[in-house]
């Protein structure tokens, strides 16, 4: 179990770089987009046209505006990043949790509830992933493409099935290291709750 480790480690943390590089991309792209979008309003507005007008026919004759189909491409990244950030925090124990009565209760239970909620976590991240598989090959059968940009939809779900089934894989390895914790009750991972955030 610990042999994987490090692998389970690196797959996670090259996610959540990728996620990182793909949400600043977006952060660029959307303050570019609205930029664009306000120079043109600006552009097109009664106090610049009646107070510079050829300043305001050089604005709108440069092009500026806002990036096309700009909500495309934010609606595929973000469903990128959220997947490709779920293997750290899954091995990092970061999922938000409520104690109010597991902390009551003795340690074996407490334990015992962790190994159950983190095999209940793994079976969803692989149900997650196997849904995002159906939805890629059904995307990438039909052609389906998106509005604006006309890039194929199958792009954004192949992206996202990559990254949860990276989050799949690090979750099932999460559940089995803290079902192994609870059995030889040596340390694998994380306690729950004491991640490093």
């Amino acid at each position: 179990m610990t042999a994987l480790r490090p692998l389970v480690t690196l797959i996670a943390r090259v996610m959540a770089l990728l996620g990182g590089l793909v949400l600043v991309a977006l952060v660029i792209l959307t303050c570019l987009s609205v930029i664009g979008r306000g120079l043109v309003t600006l552009g097109h507005s009664d106090v610049l046209t009646g107070a510079a007008p050829g300043l305001a026919g050089w604005l709108n004759g440069t092009g500026v505006g806002p990036i096309p189909g700009d909500f495309e491409l934010v609606e595929a990244g973000v469903a990128f990043a959220i997947f490709a950030f779920l293997p750290i925090c899954q091995l990092r124990s970061g999922h938000a949790t409520v104690d109010i009565f597991t902390n009551l209760m003795p340690g074996g239970i407490a334990r015992t509830l962790v190994v159950f909620w983190e095999i209940v976590l793994a079976l969803t991240l692989v149900l997650i992933a196997w849904r995002l598989y159906e939805g890629f090959s059904d995307k990438l059968r039909n052609g389906q493409t998106t509005f604006l940009l006309q890039f194929p939809v199958w792009w954004a779900y192949g992206a996202s099935l990559i990254a949860a089934s990276a989050a799949a894989l690090v979750g099932v390895w999460c559940a089995a290291a803290r079902a192994a914790e609870t059995v030889t009750g040596r340390p694998i991972m994380p306690p729950p709750g004491e991640a490093d955030h």
